[in-house]
């Protein structure tokens, strides 16, 4: 785009484009997340879920979901599942079930869960940038639609697969036996790092208050779980996600030139076109597009993409629910295909390499209904608080 001078679009302009603040956000929580993993604390959180459900299917399906869920909405949804899937694997052994089906539950519950909060996936982190909106806009607005929905899916994909995940009385005493304690492999990392990750969420909710952007909280909280970690600094920062950084660099360097060049508001003045102007139809085209188109092509590029054309619907006006409407169809948009969220694509490389890959096809049988569903609640939901 640089090199061509896409119309006006010098290197000025793109450096211009690059959200900086996005950047700083994603990079500190992975220096932050890994550096807390290191203590064994996530799988000791699992391991108790699996336990608290006493090897009982339903229990069990219900506890995993809601380990995803919070830990998507207070880390991340491609973290919690990089967590998560290798204690599934565990417990699916250890009950003789087939993990399959407790791993398609526990991505479409990351996608879902991860919509909750403004650190919960990319397209949140990028449209609170763009439009300000703080941590607890998203708890207010998004949480209580999306846990609603939540607890919908989860019901129906348990009652899809409960045939495949029934569990003999014999193996249920072995999950019982499961030593949980023995998962923290470092406590005094763990006391150190811990108070930091805590300490970060803390200032998530306040950070409107004190008016410290959520990119400089996540770069304090890594700054200072570096200092008093016992890991070496090159250690943390070889497993920040670089080609992720520079994957959402190029991204908005490109959107950047589709501005400028005015295809953008032509997109916008598009979706105005069809709808008429009616707000109640631009909430709906906003839900739908992002859900099924991002479900395609994968939903950052198309959350990228869409924010410049909500901009443009919404105006001077200061009315957010376009932006509800946006976050909500890309996060569950990111449920259609294997392709259409990062976290998709991570829990069938592990799958694959545990030797239980999972199939586009077999992912879309799922998916396809999912989406579909959330996208339809998603809908009713923005459409009852704010049509």
């Amino acid at each position: 785009m640089v090199i061509l001078f896409v119309g006006d679009y010098n290197e000025e302009l793109a450096i211009h484009s690059i959200e900086f603040a996005t950047l700083g956000l994603l990079a500190g929580m992975m220096i932050l997340v890994y550096l807390t993993q290191q203590s064994g604390i996530y799988d000791f959180i699992a391991v108790k879920a699996g336990q608290f459900s006493r090897g009982d299917p339903f229990r069990l399906v219900v506890m995993m979901v809601i380990v995803v869920a919070v830990l998507s909405g207070f880390l991340d949804n491609l973290t919690t599942i990089l967590l998560v899937v290798p204690i599934t694997f565990l417990l699916a052994d250890t009950l003789d079930i087939n993990p399959m089906p407790l791993l398609l539950i526990e991505v479409m519950a990351a996608n879902i869960g991860g919509a909750a909060t403004l650190i919960g996936d990319p397209p949140n982190i990028m449209i609170g940038d763009v439009a300000g909106l703080s941590f607890n806009d998203f708890l207010i607005n998004n949480l209580p639609g999306v846990y609603v929905i939540l607890g919908v899916v989860t019901v129906g994909l348990y009652l899809a697969f409960r045939k495949q995940i029934q569990v003999a009385d014999e193996n249920r005493k072995y999950v019982m036996e499961l030593d949980a304690a023995a998962s923290i492999r470092d406590r005094n990392e763990l006391k150190r790092t811990m108070p930091v990750l805590i300490g970060t969420i803390i200032l998530f909710f306040l950070h409107q208050y004190i008016h410290i952007e959520p990119a400089t909280v996540a770069l304090t909280g890594a700054a200072v779980a570096l200092m008093v970690t016992r890991i070496p600094i090159e250690e943390a920062l070889e497993k920040i996600e670089w080609t992720t950084l520079f994957f959402f660099m190029g991204l908005f360097v490109m959107v950047g030139a589709l501005e400028v060049t005015g295809a953008i508001g032509k997109l916008a003045e598009g979706i105005t076109s069809v709808t008429q102007g009616d707000r109640n139809a631009e909430l709906v085209g906003i839900i739908w597009t992002s859900s099924l188109v991002g479900g395609i092509v994968d939903n950052i590029p198309l959350t990228a993409a869409m924010i410049p054309v909500v901009e443009d619907i919404q105006g001077n006006s200061a009315d957010n629910a376009y932006w509800w409407a946006l976050s909500l169809g890309a996060c569950f948009g990111g449920n259609l295909t294997l392709i259409s969220a990062a976290c998709n694509v991570a829990a069938a490389g592990m799958a694959e390499r545990a030797g239980q890959p999972i199939g586009f096809w077999q992912f879309l049988k799922v998916g396809f209904p999912v989406t579909l569903a959330t996208t339809m609640m998603a809908t009713a939901y923005i459409l009852l608080r704010y049509g």
